[in-house]
């Protein structure tokens, strides 16, 4: 019989946030991870990518591929979760979304996430890397969230 523990505290307000999620994670280890992946996103960090998320949180660096590709929750269950918080936030007031699909051209394979990809704004498959960006304007109030990078042959 494996005893129950209660999650490892980060940041009180990120532990607030992430709280409502705790019953979407079968595993305990598993709602550290997302409590932690919030924790790097908002990292000051010059690339948010896995490896350097793991390391500025302290985790080991393969945990968040792990945790996003290996995981047992769904992440369905968490957008209708997220999306009905939203909902319950908004009470009905219309907002503005804007999403962003930039890509960047790079050279060699050193940066992260870096594969022959359809890059966008130079319009041809080209070695680079992508980055989702979300933006809301709710009254004159201005929210972004990186959605973070794309590899497109492996998303």
């Amino acid at each position: 019989m494996s005893l129950f523990r209660e999650p490892k505290a980060t940041v009180h307000f990120v532990d607030q946030y992430c709280a409502p999620s705790q019953g979407l994670f079968a595993e305990v280890r598993s709602f550290e991870q997302f409590k932690l992946l919030h924790l790097g996103l908002l990292a000051e960090l010059p690339r948010k990518t896995l490896p350097a998320i793991a390391r500025a949180v302290g985790g080991q660096e393969q945990a968040p591929h792990h945790f996003l590709s290996d995981s047992p929750w769904q992440a369905q269950a968490l957008r209708e979760q997220r999306l009905g918080l939203l909902r319950q936030a908004l009470g009905g007031r219309a907002f503005v979304l804007c999403l962003d699909e930039t890509g960047d051209r790079k050279k060699g394979k050193s940066t992260d996430y870096v594969a022959r990809q359809y890059i966008g704004n130079l319009g041809k498959v080209d070695n680079g890397r992508v980055s989702a960006n979300a933006y809301g304007v709710l009254d004159e109030t201005l929210f972004r969230s990186s959605l973070g990078f794309l590899n497109r042959k492996s998303d």
